[in-house]
C-alpha cells in the first residue's frame, strides 16, 4: 500500500494510522536525542543505525529550512 492508497482508505482508522506513525517516529527521534541513544530503522531491506549526533543535525536542517 502507499500512502495515497492509505489516505483514500474507507476505513477511518487505517486512513489515521499514517499520520500516528509519522508522530510515533517523531517522537522516537526526540527521545533519541534527549538520551543520545540512536534508533534503528530498515530501508531497502538493510538496518540503520542513526546516532543522536544524526539526529540533531537533521533536526537543525528542517529548523533552519
Amino acid at each position: 500500500m502507499t500512502a495515497k492508497d492509505i489516505s483514500e482508505s474507507p476505513d477511518p482508522d487505517l486512513r489515521g494510522s499514517l499520520a500516528a506513525m509519522r508522530r510515533a517516529a517523531a517522537e522516537a527521534r526526540k527521545i533519541a536525542i534527549q538520551t543520545n541513544t540512536y534508533i534503528v530503522t530498515v530501508k531497502d531491506g538493510k538496518i540503520h543505525h542513526i546516532t543522536a549526533d544524526e539526529l540533531r543535525r537533521e533536526a537543525d536542517r528542517e529548523d533552519k529550512g
